[in-house]
């Protein structure tokens, strides 16, 4: 069956349906370069309300595997649901290994997903590169002027995604430890979670819009400010929460969405990128040893480094030596990477910085 993707400036792309048929999604047209880790990028929140362009030109070889959980924590997916609003690759592999359950287009049929395949992805993410990301619509229809000039109302930037896939009621993970922190969900990957739960940590994981009040009443030794999708700056709630937590000094650790928010408190500006920061293979360097890491990133805003530099007590920590975009920032009771140290998909360079959060959580302590 033929399906077609329509941009936001009216380009259309054709190709054949694979996944679910008979829907019109409209979502931000992204692109990520990761070679592997499909099962891990579909279903991390971040990529709500996007349509995800996977680089590689082969996806689906290794298949879907089952589920699988571990005190409450998924070790293999993000979530329990695929996030994206749809896929598209230059050509699709039913192929399976030994955990497969199911093959790639079975689970985006489960899952009422739209893809496309036969799309030439490396003239698209081109596109992208040089036009930065727009609006998309993937459909087996072939749409009228009035039917895309409605579609193409919605605008990723202000909505608010967050509220779609934070958790709605407060979720304990019992650690071996009696040390408890509060992890804030923004749209959580599992990876978070299963680094920080084998920290020794019990967690306790709140709904995105907790006040400052509330992550304090489970007097937590430390606070996790989590990924997440969409445009922080429309999250004032979780940034006036950010502030007051700031304020009480106590240890924060916030990863992507919740580096950017933590920039946000502090009065630095969090912008949108022409086509963001979406692979497992992205070097930062660490700016107080001159190291440098492999990371795993997906984000499609960043802070302003010149703002940061004017800040008493917060230093650059991580930085891209591609783009100069800010990947980290540290000072005496917070610490935040742009870049996911969790690493699912993607190396283990930067597991370390969960260490790191642990021992300023300890020092709180004594």
């Amino acid at each position: 069956m033929k399906a077609y993707l329509y941009l936001e400036d009216r380009e259309v792309y054709t190709g054949t349906n694979f996944g679910y048929a008979y829907s019109t999604k409209v979502g931000e047209v992204v692109f990520t370069t990761s070679m592997n880790g499909y099962p891990e990028s579909l279903t991390d929140p971040s990529y709500k309300g996007q349509i995800l362009v996977i680089t590689h030109p082969l996806v689906g070889n290794y298949g879907v595997p089952k589920i699988q959980k571990e005190n409450g924590i998924i070790k293999n997916f993000e979530s329990e649901h695929i996030m994206v609003e749809g896929l598209i690759v230059s050509e699709l592999t039913n192929g399976r290994k030994w955990n497969s359950s199911k093959t790639l287009e079975e689970w985006l049929k489960e899952e009422k997903i739209p893809g496309i395949q036969g799309i030439d992805t490396r003239a698209l993410t081109k596109k992208i590169r040089e036009k930065g990301v727009m609006a998309g619509i993937i459909t087996n229809k072939k749409l009228k002027k009035k039917q895309l000039e409605k579609l193409f109302e919605r605008e990723y930037s202000k909505i608010n995604f967050v509220k779609l896939v934070s958790t709605k009621k407060t979720i304990f993970y019992r650690g071996k430890t009696n040390k408890t922190i509060v992890l804030v969900d923004f749209g959580v990957k599992h990876g978070i979670l299963e680094e920080l739960y084998n920290l020794g940590f019990s967690i306790v994981r709140v709904p995105w819009n907790f006040t400052a009040e509330k992550i304090l009443s489970f007097n937590p030794k430390g606070v996790v400010l989590s990924n997440g999708p969409g445009n922080p700056n429309l999250l004032e709630n979780a940034i006036s929460t950010t502030k007051a937590l700031l304020e009480y000094k106590i240890p924060l650790f916030g990863i992507c969405l919740g580096h950017q928010l933590l920039s946000l408190a502090i009065g630095v500006k969090v912008e949108k990128m022409k086509y963001g920061h979406r692979a497992i293979n992205k070097v930062v360097i660490d700016t107080l040893t001159g190291r440098g890491y492999i990371t795993t990133h997906n984000h499609g805003y960043a802070c302003k480094k010149e703002e940061i530099e004017k800040i008493e007590g917060v230093k650059v920590w991580f930085i891209s030596p591609d783009d100069k975009v800010v990947e980290g920032l540290i000072s005496k009771n917070f610490i935040s990477t742009q870049f996911h140290p969790e690493a699912r998909p993607g190396p283990n360079d930067s597991r370390f910085i969960f260490k790191i959060f642990k021992k300023m959580v300890e020092k709180n302590e004594s």
